[in-house]
């Protein structure tokens, strides 16, 4: 590895090599994309706004599993939910490949949870914050995920995590810059993107999607780091709770969204795609396709959580479970309130079941051992938990079967 090993030398790469950085206000395209940031802006906080903060916490917890499985389907890892859920409670497979893979779930939800909490407020456009994304990711990898090919020179390279990379990359066609202008180009995606307003901001989350892409700050994981970082400016712009995500939607068009990617790394076509070095027709494209996915994952997610059909999806399972004596009779009715008021003190339980405290807590206990009910303590507010072996039943079409 040490022959193979190049200085990070610099070679002194124009910052304008990656303009247009920003759709141009000439862009006989820009009213249109404006309004459906605007469209974003206003179906995301509505539907925030439509969720008992109960339900809406139980729903990031799902959101974070959603994300993990969907961003690693685009990374060509398959790790299902269940197995995601196993790995939070540290119950890994004997597999070792398997294993690995649940620990990297595990770290994407660490990171991401990090990230729904603060963790990037106010600076995910500074190479710090970007660093700081690849190190908390990496550092919780297994070290058999630490490592790369280079196909050409047959060397195999060690990821160090949080720091850049320190030798040539392409991916695909592009030929990233030279490494040791990764931080003059970092330090001009910071001046850029961080100035923006709430609408702009938005506006240019694609446009930033592939710049980040573009300058290939790290040996790897750049496709991830990159979509966390979409996921803390989205949090932040549009102030979403963290109950939706774009990751699904990239996922289930991954064609699209590579395709997307790869045209934005051509030059400018001709006199009328922009005037800077990169095609902002091509930007125009993604960004495009970046804020419709957002929409449409915002409305599946809405359509999952209508309070009339999720009580339908829920009490029906419970009914189910009942008549198969894997449940108490009126377990139902505790579901029922709790998704109506999105917590609920257990000392009303009794009153809703109609019994004793004594078979009260028998309901309950039934309840969060299967999963269906989650409390921060013995003694705190019960509220729904989303877990995702019953995904299939609650939440129809957010992943596949176990079975699949």
């Amino acid at each position: 590895m040490k022959a193979d090993k190049k200085a990070a030398t610099d070679r002194h790469e124009a910052v304008s090599l990656m303009e247009p950085m920003l759709i141009g206000q000439s862009s006989p395209r820009r009213a249109a994309l404006t309004d459906l940031a605007l469209d974003l802006a206003q179906k995301s906080a509505g539907f925030r706004r439509s969720l008992p903060d109960g339900v809406c916490t139980s729903l990031c917890d799902l959101v974070r599993s959603m994300s993990c499985y969907y961003s690693n389907l685009i990374e060509g890892h398959d790790t299902h939910p269940v197995d995601i859920e196993r790995a939070l409670r540290n119950d890994y497979s004997e597999d070792a490949r398997k294993r690995d893979l649940q620990l990297e779930a595990k770290a994407h939800i660490t990171v991401q949870r990090w990230i729904d909490q603060g963790g990037l407020e106010g600076r995910a456009f500074t190479p710090e914050a970007i660093r700081e994304v690849h190190r908390r990711f990496h550092e919780l990898l297994p070290d058999d995920l630490l490592w790369i090919d280079d196909p050409a020179t047959r060397g195999r390279f060690r990821i160090t995590p949080g720091e850049p990379r320190d030798r040539d990359v392409a991916v695909g066609n592009h030929v990233a810059i030279s490494p040791g202008a990764v931080p003059r180009f970092l330090q001009r995606f910071e001046e850029v993107y961080a100035r923006l307003g709430k609408t702009e901001t938005i506006l240019a989350a694609a446009a930033a999607h592939h710049r980040l892409l573009w300058i290939h700050p790290f040996l790897d994981g750049n496709g991830r780091v990159a979509r966390l970082v979409s996921h803390a400016i989205l949090l932040e712009a549009l102030d979403t709770g963290a109950v939706w995500s774009i990751a699904r939607g990239l996922a289930r068009n991954v064609q699209a969204y590579k395709e997307h990617l790869a045209a934005c790394d051509l030059p400018r076509r001709n006199d009328l795609d922009g005037r800077g070095h990169l095609s902002e027709e091509s930007l125009v494209e993604l960004t495009g396709f970046f804020l419709t996915t957002c929409i449409d994952q915002v409305a599946f997610m809405e359509s999952l959580v209508q309070p009339d059909h999720l009580r339908t999806r829920i009490l029906l399972w419970a009914e189910e479970e009942t008549r198969l004596d894997r449940l108490p009779p009126r377990a139902g009715g505790i579901l029922e309130a709790v998704l109506y008021r999105g917590e609920l003190p257990r000392g009303d339980v009794a009153a809703i079941v109609g019994t004793g405290d004594r078979q009260a807590r028998r309901v309950v206990a039934a309840l969060l051992e299967r999963g269906a009910l989650t409390s921060s303590s013995t003694r705190a507010h019960l509220r729904l938990a989303f877990p995702a072996t019953l995904a299939s039943r609650w939440m129809p079409g957010l992943f596949p079967d176990r079975s699949a």
